[in-house]
């Protein structure tokens, strides 16, 4: 099945997807949208296109694993996705990605307006894997 992830941000949100055979995650975009309505529309249009059978969102948890402000924020929007998109959307602890994605890029040496451009993406990125490795640990 693929799979589509999605790092909320406010003004950039990454995307990213799975094979088929849920082996592999891929940066495919980032959306440039402020407003919340229209950024769901995206959303669920592009998990639409790519045949999503699944959609995961990135859950911004404290350190201490406690849900503040930005948490409760993609929670209504991973609501809103399900809801247009009639596709299963789960929640995933994405605590450290974004940290983990700027080594990424230091690691390829991604600077100035490109590492700008597809941050956001590999961060969606390192969620999915995050997500693919949980569900082939699962009996």
């Amino acid at each position: 099945m693929v799979i589509l992830s999605v790092d909320l941000g406010k003004a950039r949100t990454g995307i990213a997807i799975s094979d088929e055979g849920e082996r592999f995650a891929f940066p495919k975009t980032v959306l440039t949208e402020y407003h919340s309505e229209r950024l769901t529309d995206k959303v669920a249009a592009l998990a639409a296109a790519e045949g999503a059978g699944l959609i995961v969102v990135g859950l911004p948890k404290n350190m201490d694993g406690s849900a503040g402000a930005r948490a409760k924020e993609c929670e209504e929007l991973a609501h809103m996705i399900a809801e247009k998109s009639g596709i299963e959307t789960v929640l995933w602890d994405e605590r450290l990605t974004t940290v983990s994605a700027h080594a990424a890029l230091n690691a390829t040496d991604t600077r100035g307006k490109k590492r700008k451009q597809v941050i956001d993406a590999v961060a969606a990125t390192m969620i999915l894997e995050d997500y693919l490795r949980f569900r082939q640990n699962q009996p």
